[in-house]
Formats: C-alpha cells, sequence, structure tokens
C-alpha cells in the first residue's frame, strides 16, 4: 500500500505508475484525484476502502505498506481507511516504525515485520526491537538460518516471496504462513 499527498491509501506496490499504467506520476507526490485518471486495465486503482468493500471480510487480508519519507501520516490514514471494517487482516511493512506505529494508535491491528534475508543481524536485532511485531514476514532465502529458528519459537514467522515448489515444500517446514507471487500457485 501507498500513501497519496492527500493521506489517501492505494493499494499499489511501487513508488511511481510507470511499470503498472505507464506513467511517471509518483504515488506519494499525487492526489488521488490525478492518479484517479490512470488504469489498471478497465478500473482505477484502488484505494485500501475499495478493497476492503469489495473483500467484506470472507478472506483474510496481509496488508504491506511502503513507506516514503511519510510514516507519520499513516495512522491516521490507516485508522480512516480500516472504520468499521470487521474482516480478519495484518498490517506489515520493512520499516519498523509503522508495526510500532499500528501497536500505538491500532493496538487492535496485527502486525508484522518484513525482513530480508541480507540485512545485517545487529541492524535486524533493532528493527525487531523498535517494531514489536507479533509475526514476522522473512526473505524466502532466510528459511532455515537459525535467527528464524529461534524467532518462530517466540511468534509466527510468514515467508515471502514463495515462487516454486521447493520454496513451496520449505516454507512448509520452516515457515508457518507462506506468501505467494501472482495467482498463489508456485
Amino acid at each position: 500500500m501507498r500513501l497519496t499527498v492527500d493521506n489517501e491509501v492505494l493499494v499499489f506496490h511501487d513508488a511511481d505508475a510507470m511499470r503498472m499504467c505507464a506513467s511517471p506520476m509518483r504515488i506519494g507526490r499525487s492526489t488521488l484525484a490525478e492518479l484517479g485518471r490512470l488504469r489498471l486495465g478497465e478500473q482505477p486503482i484502488p484505494t485500501l476502502e475499495s478493497l476492503l468493500k469489495l473483500v467484506g471480510g470472507r478472506v483474510p487480508l496481509l496488508l504491506e505498506v511502503k513507506t516514503d519519507d511519510d510514516i507519520w501520516r499513516w495512522a491516521p490514514a490507516l485508522k480512516s481507511a480500516l472504520a468499521g471494517y470487521d474482516g480478519p487482516f495484518g498490517i506489515m511493512s520493512f520499516d519498523a516504525r509503522i508495526p510500532r506505529l499500528i501497536k500505538t494508535n491500532l493496538p487492535h491491528v496485527r502486525r508484522g515485520l518484513v525482513v530480508r534475508d541480507r540485512l545485517p543481524a545487529w541492524k535486524r536485532s533493532i528493527a525487531i526491537s523498535i517494531a514489536d511485531p507479533q509475526f514476522l514476514a522473512v526473505d524466502v532465502a532466510a528459511l532455515g538460518k537459525p535467527w528464524v529458528k529461534r524467532i518462530r519459537r517466540r511468534m509466527p514467522v510468514y515467508s515471502w516471496t514463495v515462487r516454486d515448489r521447493d520454496q513451496k515444500r520449505q516454507a512448509a517446514v520452516h515457515a508457518d504462513a507462506a506468501i505467494w507471487e501472482g495467482d498463489g500457485r508456485p
């Protein structure tokens, strides 16, 4: 998810719209109205509110926050977008400050930290301490490593991004859930 300049939460991975919409517009520097002219196929870029309405609580959601020097705007934006939603969901981010803000401002929301395998141990330890997550989402390359085994004794570990059958088998042994790419089938 990305935050527009006018504090709307969009369900969009990239910082700009070039790859998906052939536009150089940057999500964090554009308004919802400006971005509303872009299309993903036949549809506009979805807001979090429109996604939640579409899902209607029928399936669990795992939402990833992508930050662009907009950390302090996220808590109120998420509070607004999530108001009244009763379905199961969790929010995670590579930025350790996001789970911490969620803990403080949205204590009922399940929060996680996304961790790259190549992150040095000391940085990983600091990030986990700052985030105080309820789960970790670790790079599939980290599965089976001693630090992941230790963490898994304390909290659930999800693994991203599972793309093939070997990674699926590895995640089945070393993680509590797999985060798939594409349609969910390796």
